[in-house]
């Protein structure tokens, strides 16, 4: 009787381990990460808002699991995708905010990157629209996409130049593509489409990082999308026209999978890098009932929209409030992938397959972010469980994104003070502060944030010396709704 209850619970025991276990081989899922850019939490239909069209998101909403406290790696571009593509917060590596063209900041090629870690285990990968991880784009001075693990890239370092729409500044493999025609969503799922027919490898799997501009200014927007939302203001119409342009290429990104037979084994993962804009030139999207935009640490500028889809894996029409975030996009891939974190580095990330099959995370570290180029006051948070702490710098702090001696200087040394305490169980708004009414919770996460931020701080690199000139914006062609009369709205979070 003993023997056949030791047999019995081994027999459960391999069927747990071979279910947990990723598969091998060919049998890999390939991986699809798709990444819009400054799409606010409210700014889809499926989030709650009430003005977007967006019915390819919100069908593939229903086809997985959607992620209801999804956050990105920080609250702009940059330190946000390297988030996602190192699974550290993005200060270690030395990305404080958006990269300026022609600056001297970018990704060391000694990070380590999912990309390069999925290519080694034999995947076939490629990048496909918005870098933005390097000063010295398409230049030998910094490592470019394939030197980060794309086998195939078709990038632009920022913005589509000097229009979304006909940009001429994209490249492919280092050689510039030219003058294209047409809007740069649809062209960026048109490479994405034709790497999958004609650019990988079919005798392996793939991982493929879509990186849309949409709905990031400067809008541009074909006029089939922008009629959708009839107003007197164009840029009203261009905006939201804008996120469903974004939608409709999603979409066919879809269908291409569909019609391929890749559905099955592909999981496809959708979220953005950031909180809506929101600027005074172009004073629309919405972070819901989130407080603030981009460029924030609070809620309304790094909790996002986020979305997973993986037949088999995923029930269809899941919902989870559990909290993701970019820094655990690689230990997950890792896990599911079959392949060892890279050792000798610190990751913020979590493996969060458990959420997969509605489970809670078990983190090592809170969810952290750091980001001294802030507007307002926090420039660190923390999240553990339901509890946020931010806190303010004890200097003024580099506010611009010049690089001089002081500005590096106060990166390395400044010092936190003026703590924010928040439950965002019962205040999702962030309104209510209540450091005075929970002393005990202020010390336990106080702790735990100045620890992490002493650890960071310390890991952060220093760049030379450089002025910023903004040069990519002095390259932009703004459409003319950009300049109208009343323009100059006052920008912030709005409810839709």
């Amino acid at each position: 009787m003993k023997r056949i209850f030791i047999l019995c619970l081994a027999a459960v025991s391999l069927f747990f381990f071979v279910s947990a276990a990723p598969a091998a081989g060919a049998a890999r899922p390939n991986i699809l990460l798709v990444l819009a850019d400054d799409l606010g939490y409210g700014d889809l239909a499926c989030f709650g808002s009430k003005i977007v069209k967006s019915p390819n998101l919100d069908r593939f909403a229903t086809e997985g699991l959607r992620l209801t406290s999804c956050y990105a790696g920080n609250a702009n571009c940059s330190p946000s995708r390297t988030a996602l593509m190192t699974g550290r917060t993005p200060m270690r590596a030395g990305i404080r905010s958006a990269i300026p063209l022609d600056s001297p900041i970018h990704l060391r090629r000694g990070e380590v990157t999912i990309a390069g870690l999925l290519k080694q285990s034999g995947y076939s990968t490629a990048h496909v629209g918005k870098w933005h991880l390097n000063g010295k784009f398409n230049q030998p001075e910094h490592p470019q996409p394939g030197e980060h693990g794309f086998d195939y890239w078709f990038s632009t370092q920022n913005n589509a130049l000097p229009n979304h729409h006909n940009p001429t500044n994209f490249v492919r493999n280092g050689k510039p593509a030219g003058k294209l025609e047409g809007f740069s969503g649809h062209l960026v799922a048109d490479e994405a489409i034709r790497w999958l027919d004609a650019g990988r490898d079919k005798a392996k799997p793939f991982f493929l990082y879509t990186c849309f501009h949409e709905p990031h200014e400067p809008v541009a927007t074909d006029e089939k999308y922008s009629r959708l939302y009839p107003s007197a203001d164009p840029s009203y119409s261009a905006y939201y026209g804008n996120i469903s342009q974004m939608d409709d290429a999603f979409g066919r990104l879809m269908r291409a999978l569909d019609e391929r037979g890749l559905r099955q084994n592909t999981l496809v993962w959708f979220t953005s890098d950031n909180g809506p804009a929101i600027t005074p030139m172009h004073p629309h999207g919405s972070a819901g009932p989130l407080r603030d935009k981009k460029g924030s640490l609070w809620e309304g500028g790094i909790r996002v929209p986020g979305m997973v889809r993986w037949p088999g894996r995923i029930a269809p029409g899941k919902v989870s409030g559990e909290p993701v975030s970019g820094v655990d996009f690689l230990p997950t891939v890792c896990a599911i992938a079959g392949i060892t974190p890279p050792p000798g580095r610190v990751l913020d990330g979590a493996n969060v397959l458990p959420v997969f099959a509605g489970k809670p995370v078990a983190r090592a570290t809170p969810l952290y972010w750091h980001f001294v180029h802030a507007s307002g006051e926090p420039k660190v948070a923390l999240r553990q469980g339901d509890w946020k702490l931010l806190a303010s710098f004890n200097t003024t702090g580099p506010r611009m994104l010049d690089i001089d001696e002081r500005s590096e200087r106060e990166v390395k040394t400044a010092d936190l003070q003026k703590f924010f305490l928040h439950d965002l169980n019962r205040d999702l708004a962030e309104a209510n502060e209540l450091s005075a009414a929970e002393p005990a919770k202020l010390a336990e996460l106080r702790a735990l944030l100045e620890a992490k931020y002493r650890e960071v701080r310390a890991e952060t690199p220093v760049w030379p010396y450089w002025k910023h000139t903004n040069l990519d914006s002095q390259m932009i062609d703004w459409p003319p709704y950009y300049k109208r009369p009343g323009a100059q709205k006052k920008a912030g979070s709005q409810k839709k």
